[in-house]
Formats: C-alpha cells, structure tokens, sequence
C-alpha cells in the first residue's frame, strides 16, 4: 500500500475497475484512476505534471 509506480507515477490508493471514476484526493490529488490511465495513454505520465519522475516499463512489466 501507499507504493509510487515508477512507469506512471500514480499512487496505489487501492482504487479500482468498479470505482475508476471517483475522484478521491489524497495523494492522486485531482485524478481519477480512468483519467490518470488515459493521461498515461497520451503522455506518459498518470498526471503530465509529474512526467519528469516517470520511465519506461521494463521487459517484465510490459
């Protein structure tokens, strides 16, 4: 709990599928968990402000 992804930056606040449309705060900030995927589709990062600490997914990852 409480892990930082590194390929997408977003924080594991337990969110998922069947509430990926909440909106939740804390430490996502403004970001819902379908938001933060679709940022990641189109910028790399769960939130574009935060692309400078994202890489790339490993082989293993992917």
């Amino acid at each position: 709990m409480f892990e930082i992804c590194p390929v997408r930056f977003w924080e594991d606040d337990w969110q998922d599928n069947h509430d990926a449309e909440v909106v939740r705060g804390g430490p996502n900030r403004t970001l819902s968990l379908a938001v933060a995927r679709q940022n990641h589709l189109t910028t790399g990062a769960s939130d574009p402000v935060d692309l400078p600490h994202v890489r790339g997914p490993t082989s293993d990852e992917v």
